[in-house]
């Protein structure tokens, strides 16, 4: 071949490769991840989602990419700028890690679909307009997780029957906070107890609560649903066993951790599933044709090397209903 047809094919090439990039760039569809807290406390999650996709065909770095997008602890504020930045780079679709972001992800766009993982109930939160019929551009899973306040108190009657003062850890910032109270109320009055709400938003605020309840000390301790107290689950559980308060929580994970005992749903299985709707809507279907599934998959963990600690001795039929037992 001559220098100069050589040259000639050189040109063509560095002309066309960049040309097949683009053009593969370009094929490659976009995810948008939108979470109102840090990634680092809900890597597992964001694995369950990778999950998910990857059994529907999906495989980042491979033919998806995935934008995530987060706050730093109590910056809720700073949602509807990370949200409109999704908007903005044209993602075919925005999965968001929780409510919060799920209420801004819909106020961000009403065209590109949204698939949201949630544990309060998305038509009372205007996500979607019936389960059966999402309606617009948004569906996802719901674990009802802040309907759970009754069962938990329960199962904390059931363990310490004399307690008389019950403490409640909430974040009066997260939207579920408010129906959380309300079934808490209903509940320790059906019961007789005397409950008191802590409030904490904020890693400083949690420090503050169990700063309280070391100079008035509860009986026991229900944490309630928000992404604070699962971001911070180690200095959550670590200040209640430091304060031997016996603790009840919504996720395995803070038992796993050292708590005492959970009652929940598998969040693990909510996000694979919301990783499988993504996929089926990069597939073509709409988010319409798609109803709000409901994780149903409740879980009772007691963990008997942190009752040891407290000197509690669980009895014979809670241990009978626990779905595990860590010894």
């Amino acid at each position: 071949m001559r220098r100069r047809q050589f040259i000639k094919l050189l040109s063509a090439a560095a002309v066309t490769w960049p040309l097949a990039a683009r053009a593969q760039e370009a094929a490659t569809p976009m995810i948008g991840v939108l979470s109102s807290t840090p990634l680092v406390g809900r890597a597992h999650l964001v694995t369950a989602f990778q999950q998910g996709l990857r059994e529907t065909g999906y495989l980042e770095g491979r033919n998806v990419a995935i934008e995530y997008r987060w706050t730093e602890e109590n910056q809720y504020d700073r949602l509807p700028d990370l949200a409109a930045d999704l908007v903005r780079r044209h993602v075919a679709v925005i999965a968001t890690l929780d409510t919060t972001s799920a209420i801004e992800a819909k106020a961000a766009t009403t065209t590109i679909p949204i698939v949201f993982t949630s544990g309060g109930d998305p038509v009372k939160l205007g996500l979607v307009a019936s389960l059966n019929r999402p309606g617009g551009n948004v569906t996802g899973v719901t674990f009802l997780i802040a309907t759970l306040a009754a069962k938990q108190l329960g199962l904390l009657h059931e363990l310490l029957p004399n307690a008389t003062r019950i403490a409640v850890l909430v974040d009066p910032k997260f939207p579920l906070t408010e129906s959380f109270v309300a079934d808490v109320r209903a509940a320790a009055s059906a019961i007789g107890k005397q409950i008191e709400f802590l409030y904490a938003s904020t890693g400083g605020d949690i420090n503050t609560v169990f700063a309280s309840i070391a100079r008035k000390p509860a009986d026991a301790l229900l944490v309630g649903p928000a992404p604070v107290f699962n971001s911070r689950r180690a200095q959550v559980v670590t200040g209640a066993t430091y304060h031997k308060v016996p603790a009840i929580y919504s996720l395995r994970e803070n038992t796993e951790a050292g708590g005492l005992m959970s009652y929940g749903l598998s969040l693990t299985n909510a996000y694979r599933q919301a990783g499988i709707y993504t996929a089926r809507i990069l597939k073509g279907e709409k988010p319409t044709d798609l109803p709000v599934m409901q994780s149903t998959k409740f879980e009772l963990l007691i963990n008997l090397n942190t009752a040891k600690i407290f000197g509690l001795s669980f009895p014979p039929g809670l241990l009978a209903i626990a779905d595990e037992v860590i010894e």
